[in-house]
């Protein structure tokens, strides 16, 4: 590469997290810029022209712009790191059901939940606290006699599904019911290059 990719994020942001600890885990040479939510950088016309959702976090790799998370965990791995994302059709199918869970119940369990206590976001308790339940069940089972969600070695599944599993008691989803999610977040978190994201002393943690 010419010259370091460049992160688009905000420190407290799970989604945002995940390109960025995805970049230092696997070496790949960025920059990071700032975008100030609570000021509204995030919807001024020059962040727009990167992302007309509005929304981090978004990479910049040359001319190549990529907003959503896990389509930039996808590139950084298909472009810089293919270790971190395995080939052979089976093991990559694999990896884009737990993106889907990503996507869809961790987003809208315990990402939400942890809106509503870092952001004041006004969302649903009880129906976040059950979809975050679902999510986590779902994780506990697949990683049941297993280090990884994905063959034996990390791949961008784990990367997108830790950021907001790690930080689900910061919006009151308690991780004690589920040891094989503790022990993978303490594997995780001792790869080289791992770099935690900013906890906030809400929820549980409060």
């Amino acid at each position: 590469m010419s010259q370091p990719v460049r992160i688009h994020h905000f420190p407290k942001s799970g989604h945002a997290h995940r390109a960025l600890v995805f970049a230092k885990l696997a070496g790949v040479p960025h920059e990071t810029v700032y975008v100030d939510l609570a000021a509204g950088a995030h919807k001024t016309p020059e962040f727009l022209k990167l992302n007309p959702n509005g929304q981090v976090p978004v990479l910049e790799d040359g001319d190549i712009v990529i907003a959503d998370s896990n389509a930039i965990l996808v590139y950084l791995a298909r472009t810089y790191a293919p270790q971190w994302l395995p080939g052979d059709a089976v093991s990559e199918a694999k990896v884009q059901q737990w993106l889907t869970l990503a996507a869809g119940e961790i987003a809208f369990g315990s990402a939400a939940a942890r809106l509503i206590t870092v952001f004041g976001a006004p969302l649903d308790t009880d129906f976040t606290a059950t979809v975050a339940t679902k999510a986590m069940q779902k994780l506990e089972r697949g990683l049941e006699g297993h280090n990884w969600l994905v063959d034996d070695q990390p791949t961008i599944a784990d990367v997108a599904a830790y950021s907001y599993t790690a930080h689900a008691p910061e919006g009151n989803i308690s991780l004690d019911p589920y040891p094989n999610i503790r022990a993978w977040i303490a594997r995780f978190e001792a790869l080289d290059g791992f770099e935690a994201m900013p906890s906030t002393p809400v929820g549980l943690l409060a």
